[in-house]
């Protein structure tokens, strides 16, 4: 829990935020997570997290244009491609967040000056 004056924050609730999240896009950030040398599917994912297959579709697009996850083309021998997807370095994350965080206290200080 993070206190700021009259309320605490878990730091699951500020990731969630922070990244425009919602529960089932955080669901399968954390599959990433517990998952971080892997490259997996849509497919996989929706049957690993209990998902539907549109729902883990979305959250990897969300994912992926926030550079939390990287999208990759798999040629198949047969013909044809799959996408599949592995998760940025928690390090990597670790700043995105920082910097989201940072423009917001950044704003806050602006509106507190024009107060």
């Amino acid at each position: 829990m993070i206190d700021f004056a009259c309320r605490q924050f878990d730091l699951d609730d500020i990731i969630k935020c922070g990244l425009g999240l919602t529960k089932a896009g955080y669901k399968v950030m954390t599959y990433f997570l517990s998952k971080p040398d892997s490259s997996l599917t849509t497919e996989s994912i929706s049957k690993s997290v209990n998902l539907n297959l549109s729902t883990v579709q979305k959250a990897v697009k969300r994912l992926s244009d926030q550079n939390i996850i990287i999208k990759h083309q798999k040629n198949l021998s047969s013909g044809g491609y799959v996408f599949i997807y592995s998760l940025n370095s928690r390090k990597g994350i670790k700043e995105i967040l920082k910097k989201i965080i940072r423009n917001w206290a950044e704003r806050v200080e602006q509106q507190i000056d024009i107060w």
